[in-house]
């Protein structure tokens, strides 16, 4: 597709679906704020402009045309109501979303890695170790995930703020560049192996992922059912550990590297780590930091956030010269990847805020009637794993989607509520790979320089189809025998 029509595309769909009838049930300028979202996903696809350049143009003309697109009737007439306000501060919403700011900080602790060489230092290690083969490397990066996963709430933190800094140091090491046609040589596959594996760690353990937790909540207080961590860990580990040990190799035979073998290079890495000599004062002192951040995160998150541990460490890297605020301001991906996902994170949160989502999830609702409890119970699971391409946060599609789920289910005569609530909750670490915004690290690897969008769209599709598959053929049978 050349860029004119990459570019008129995104527009096309908009105005198209803006000229379409409103669906019955829905409100017109909710369908009007969908036509503008969906054209800003057709834009991210195709990427006439960079990411954020489109997500920063999508809130630009929703916020611009509030009237027509954010507010109903009713909200317009409240006295006092000044919807040009309004619409601004909705527009920038995203960049006060702490997610968003972890996303930031992970790109920070990739810097400090780099200025200080640390993150040459352990990329040379763990080459060192296992980098003969490509495919066990991808197994230690994966390895490295599954062993902090139980313990770190935040899969921005956990893969994002600490295996991502590390291994963007890899690639370099096999001339394997970012932004570059070399960058299939072993930069691609490994960034794609260590985003999957944070997905599917995300499921297995109900304390890898933040959300998780709040869905169990959200479960107890409406199905008044509470989900436990041995329920939890023994419902989705037999699909879990297969999807697991699967991903390296998956990646490995649908994006399969340049350098699969490399007898040369683990004694190469051996002798520049020679070269290197005793750690320096900075990489000690980033050392120090990343496990004190690591250390609060996995223990201290009651009394302290996630991203304001995060936000600590970038600060004191600063005030110990990690690195200078110059280095910060020259980091163009870093702030990139600030401004694509705090748009992104705005329209995903108006699609609930006109009430898109509600409907969405009522019209599937009636749609159902009549079917046998099982095969409802499918097909809303399927419906809530599909439904996060309108989301770019998994905590917003918790909060917003999974009670009306809930309460769609309960309106099925026969359906088992427990399985149910417990199969919605199990889909949302997976469902994170569907798309470069779809969980907390994707961002962190989409800007990396080594995922081009239309591979990871396409590798979102393919992955996102496996990784469904295989829970539901698996975990639907395992669940219904253990009950």
């Amino acid at each position: 597709m050349t860029r004119a029509w990459r570019a008129i595309a995104p527009i096309a769909v908009a105005i198209i679906l803006a000229f379409l009838p409103a669906p019955a049930g829905l409100p017109e300028y909710a369908w009007h704020y969908f036509a503008i979202f969906a054209g800003v996903i057709v834009g991210l696809m195709l990427e006439p402009l960079p990411g954020g350049a489109v997500g920063l143009i999508g809130v630009t003309v929703v916020a611009t045309l509030a009237p027509y697109t954010l507010y109903s009737p009713a909200e317009l007439a409240k006295p006092g109501f000044h919807p040009a306000d309004a619409a601004l501060a909705w527009a920038l919403s995203g960049f006060s979303n702490a997610t968003v700011w972890l996303i930031f900080a992970a790109f920070m602790f990739a810097l400090g890695y780099e200025k200080t060489g640390l993150g040459r230092r352990i990329a040379l290690l763990l080459v060192k170790l296992l980098g003969r083969r490509t495919l066990t490397l991808g197994y230690g990066i994966a390895l490295a995930d599954t062993v902090l996963a139980p313990f770190t709430p935040s899969n921005t933190a956990r893969s994002g703020g600490t295996i991502y800094p590390i291994i963007r140091n890899l690639p370099g090491l096999y001339q394997s560049k970012p932004n570059d046609p070399s960058a299939r040589r072993i930069g691609s596959y490994i960034m794609w192996v260590a985003l999957a594996t944070t997905c599917v760690t995300s499921s297995l353990f109900l304390t890898a992922l933040a959300p998780n937790l709040l869905a169990v909540e959200i479960v107890n207080k409406t199905a008044h059912f509470n989900i436990t961590w041995m329920h939890w860990f023994a419902t989705i580990a037999p699909a879990g550990i297969i999807l697991l040990i699967a991903v390296p190799l998956l990646a490995y035979w649908l994006y399969p590297p340049e350098v699969k073998v490399s007898e040369k290079i683990p004694q190469w890495a051996a002798d520049e780590l020679g070269k290197l000599g005793a750690l320096s004062l900075h990489e000690i002192t980033v050392a120090v930091l990343v496990v004190m951040a690591l250390a609060l995160w996995i223990f201290g998150a009651s009394f302290v956030n996630s991203t304001t541990v995060a936000l600590i460490v970038v600060a004191l890297m600063l005030v110990t010269k990690v690195f200078t605020w110059d280095d910060m301001l020259k980091d163009v991906p870093a702030w990139n990847t600030l401004a694509w996902f705090a748009t992104l994170v705005a329209l995903a949160d108006g699609l609930n805020k006109v009430g898109f989502v509600k409907w969405f999830a009522e019209l599937i609702g009636h749609q159902i009637v009549g079917l046998s409890p099982t095969a409802a119970m499918l097909i809303l699971v399927t419906v809530f794993f599909l439904s996060h391409y309108m989301f770019a946060s998994v905590t917003a599609h918790v909060t917003a989607v999974l009670p009306v789920m809930l309460a769609v289910g309960a309106t099925v005569p026969g359906l088992p509520s427990q399985q149910y609530a417990l199969l919605l909750c199990l889909t949302l670490g997976i469902m994170g790979i569907i798309t470069p915004y779809g969980t907390g690290p994707s961002p962190v690897y989409y800007g990396s320089g080594y995922m081009p969008s239309a591979d990871f769209w396409r590798l979102g599709a393919i992955f996102g189809l496996i990784f469904f598959v295989v829970f539901m053929v698996v975990t639907v049978p395992w669940l219904l025998v253990i009950g």
